[in-house]
């Protein structure tokens, strides 16, 4: 379950839940799966996606998930792909520019955690820590006593992200693996945080300090399209999008200096994500 800004309760995605279900949590489904992530069929079916013989799917997405492509810049889409990436009218996102409010880099369903010498993050029955998404111990230490915020996106959300401050980042960092959905029902039999492609880069931030940025592939996302290499970015700029699927990212923040926004803490104290949309504040710098 979710929860909106104004504290109401609200549900996810219900068939894609139920489908999910099969997949993951029978025999039958989990054998199946084995050669569905494999990522090969993931970067084949991502070529179908980005071919005009994908353009059928269109419509029928639409219907399903209640898109209003009012919101959207609408055009005659080459693929499926093409739309699945298609870009939101400008004033649909306001971007809050206060310097020191923190934001959402994309439309998603979002946690925060304290982070610990060791902890283990509980999401959905899954279980990681910080070195396991980043394959790389010192790094992962600087961040003990920081927070980890966790930003997922459903297949109907907005699929680009922006950066969330003013600065300086460094080259990109891919971590190859198994693609698996990131719904929270795969979440109780995989730990996909650990075995998911990613890519991550150092964000050094004006405001909030050095962030860390994990770009989190899923199942039948053949590419994590981030733009650039070492680069000056400032607050709002898109920073790249995922193709066709469900995806997450994953921010981490140094000890003392931000603070998320109570109703995101309380909420995920209470086992219940708060949808936030691209450019909405999220939390404070300290």
């Amino acid at each position: 379950m979710i929860k909106k800004r104004n504290g109401e309760i609200t549900a996810t995605n219900s068939k894609q839940n139920k489908a999910l279900e099969k997949l993951y949590c029978t025999v039958s489904g989990r054998i199946f799966l084995k050669f569905l992530t494999a990522p090969v069929i993931s970067k084949t079916f991502g070529k179908y996606m980005d071919s005009p013989l994908s353009r059928p799917l269109i419509k029928p997405f639409i219907k399903n998930n209640n898109i209003d492509t009012s919101q959207y810049i609408m055009k005659n889409f080459s693929s499926y792909n093409d739309f699945f990436t298609r870009k939101i009218k400008s004033q649909k996102r306001p971007i809050d520019y206060n310097q020191k409010h923190l934001i959402s880099p994309c439309d998603s369903k979002v946690t925060a955690y304290k982070i610990k010498r060791n902890s283990i993050f509980r999401i959905k029955n899954s279980l990681y820590r910080v070195s396991d998404m980043l394959k790389n111990e010192f790094l992962a230490r600087r961040y003990d006593g920081g927070y980890c915020l966790i930003y997922r996106l459903e297949v109907d959300d907005y699929h680009r992200y922006c950066y969330i401050d003013d600065g300086i980042k460094t080259d990109n960092v891919f971590i190859s693996g198994e693609l698996h959905t990131v719904n929270p029902i795969a979440l109780e039999k995989y730990n996909i945080y650990k075995r998911n492609c990613r890519e991550y880069t150092i964000m050094h931030t004006d405001n909030f300090g050095d962030v860390v940025q994990i770009e989190v592939g899923a199942m039948m996302v053949g590419k994590i399209c981030n733009y650039h290499g070492e680069y000056n970015f400032i607050k709002g700029e898109e920073k790249g999008m995922f193709m066709f699927g469900g995806s997450t990212i994953v921010q981490l923040f140094e000890k003392d200096r931000i603070r998320p926004d109570s109703d995101i803490l309380k909420n995920t104290r209470d086992g219940f994500e708060t949808i936030v949309k691209y450019g909405e504040k999220t939390g404070i710098a300290l």
